[in-house]
């Protein structure tokens, strides 16, 4: 397969050729849910002189022009780099192709350290540490990045009606449902802007957090940030805490969640006038961004052909009821959710699980199965099958007329031939009686 990659081929020609390197193995490190690709770039039996960066091992992101752009991730390394936070340093890039050279950070992730059970409040407190430097020491950095605002909200949250709602799920909403949905997100939009603007990474969560080796610094490698945006302050932290890909207790999260709140407010940042104000910023955006991630698990399905993130839906859901549950212009939604939607995931889910893996695009071409289209020539070949057996059958026909009067003709010639020698032999008997009547004369 990567024998025959075309992107491949030019990220291994801007190396060797435009940058002069000479490099080991290449080797497929990870891909995400959009159309990036990452290559690990091993250094193997190369000459260290040859090799410029200091390292056995790189990172190549490969961001196709056309579906990605470099340009903010470049952007925000260099901002995430100058709020201390361990980003993947970038040696080199080409924005043109859509290539970057960058540090290996590994390929250990929280979420599969976390899954053990061990060492988890450490590395809760170096993530929140991280995240604190992020939101505190990146707040004039912020203010080069879009605003999280209405647009954005607003339009990650009609995600959910149309892929996970309507796809997903396949449910026709009354007129009375979609004014619920409408009054839900116009809430849950308001709350989001009310909320101090920070630094907001977006997908802060276990799996774009790794585990660094042998880093004196501490705290966990940062990744998957191009899409970073200025908004409100308790984004990440519920991007965290309530990761979609693993779960805590509510009381585990609440004592994290104050434990941050005493950490930001020492640094001087805005963190409301009450733990309940601050816990609120924290359950109300998880409410938006756990809607938002529910329509793109079913979109990364439907539409891209990633059915593994169909698995974390009922978490995703479940966090979703769970905190509209705990304020009262949530509850009608959480009931609605709870007798309309609820009873559809786990079969929906299944249904999909039931059908081939393929991307939905590409299903269209291969699933007509007209074939009233494809009847007609075979009516076509059959009428010509006729039409030839009946030409078959005229020769046929034709022959035995010629056959026949070819014979007439034979018989005719034959009688005709018949004559002809009769006279001969006639006119030959005749002669003989001539010749013997001569001979008898000469013999008397």
């Amino acid at each position: 397969m990567l024998k025959n990659d075309a992107r491949l081929s030019l990220i291994r020609s801007w190396l060797t050729r435009d940058l002069g390197w000479r490099i080991g193995r290449i080797s497929v490190a990870s891909a995400d849910a959009s159309f990036r690709r990452y290559f690990r770039v091993s250094r193997g039996d190369v000459d260290p002189a040859a090799w410029a960066p200091k390292a056995d091992t790189l990172i190549v992101m490969d961001a196709p022009p056309g579906k990605e752009d470099v340009a903010p991730y470049l952007k925000v390394t260099s901002l995430l780099e100058q709020a201390g936070a361990h980003v993947p340093h970038v040696h080199a890039f080409d924005q043109k192709r859509g290539f970057i050279v960058m540090e290996d950070l590994g390929d250990i992730q929280y979420l599969s350290r976390l899954k053990t059970g061990r060492g988890v409040d450490k590395l809760y407190g170096e993530a929140l540490t991280t995240l604190a430097n992020i939101q505190v020491r990146g707040l004039r950095a912020a203010s080069a990045l879009p605003p999280y605002d209405r647009g954005p909200l607003e339009r990650e949250l009609n995600l959910m009606p149309e892929w996970f709602l309507g796809k997903h799920l396949r449910l026709e909403l009354s007129p009375e449902e979609r004014a619920l949905l409408t009054v839900t997100n116009e809430i849950l939009i308001n709350e989001a802007l009310l909320q101090p603007q920070v630094f907001v990474h977006r997908d802060f969560h276990s799996r774009n957090l790794m585990v660094l080796p042998n880093d004196n610094r501490g705290g966990p490698g940062v990744i998957d940030f191009q899409d970073a945006l200025r908004g409100p302050i308790g984004y990440d932290l519920v991007s965290l805490l309530k990761d979609c890909y693993i779960s805590w207790s509510r009381e585990r999260v609440e004592r994290w969640v104050r434990g941050y709140r005493r950490v930001l407010g020492n640094l001087g940042a805005n963190v409301g006038d009450s733990e309940y104000q601050f816990m609120r910023w924290f359950d109300l955006i998880g409410v938006q961004r756990h809607l938002k991630v529910l329509g793109i698990f079913a979109r990364l399905w439907h539409r891209d052909g990633k059915i593994g993130y169909l698995a974390d839906l009922p978490l995703t859901f479940e966090y979703v009821r769970d905190a509209c549950r705990r304020y009262p212009e949530l509850v009608e939604f959480e009931r609605w959710l709870a007798w309309r939607v609820e009873p559809e995931l786990a079969p929906a889910t299944a249904r999909q699980k039931e059908r081939p893996r393929r991307v939905a695009p590409k299903r269209k071409p291969k699933a007509k199965p007209k074939a009233k289209p494809k009847a007609k020539p075979k009516r076509k070949s059959s009428l010509k099958k006729k039409r030839v057996a009946a030409k078959k059958k005229i020769k046929r026909v034709l022959r035995k007329v010629r056959i026949a009067r070819t014979a007439r003709k034979t018989r005719r010639a034959v009688k005709r031939t018949a004559k002809r020698l009769v006279k001969r032999v006639k006119r030959g008997g005749r002669k003989l009686a001539a010749r013997r009547r001569r001979t008898r004369r000469l013999r008397t």
